[in-house]
């Protein structure tokens, strides 16, 4: 019995760490992504190198570098540039791994 709980505790905690770091990153991309006209280009470089320190805490390496350098384009007010690595970010965002369904167990 005490495995099984064991088993459950680790997929529990895996999938929670996915959502506070890929999951989380989505959401911010997005809103991002959907609301720049009205951010100053100093939130969306703030809120894009956050975006890349969560991707890097899941592992998402090149994800986390395509979202830094759009951080960087956007500093050098290089707005195509910063719209293009965003975009690829997210389609490896998309790509990267997500947890498996979990079929209902019973858990007495």
């Amino acid at each position: 019995m005490e495995i099984s709980r064991k088993k459950l505790r680790a997929e529990v905690l895996e999938r929670i760490k996915y959502i506070k770091t890929c999951v989380m990153a989505r959401e911010l991309c997005l809103i991002v992504r959907t609301n720049r006209a009205v951010l100053e280009p100093k939130d969306v470089q703030e809120i894009c190198s956050y975006i890349s320190g969560l991707c890097r805490e899941e592992g998402c390496t090149e994800p986390s570098e395509l979202c830094r350098k759009a951080a960087e384009a956007v500093g050098s007010k290089d707005e195509e540039k910063y719209l293009e690595l965003c975009a690829q970010s997210c389609v490896k965002c998309g790509e990267a791994k997500r947890p498996t369904p979990k079929k209902e167990s019973y858990v007495a």
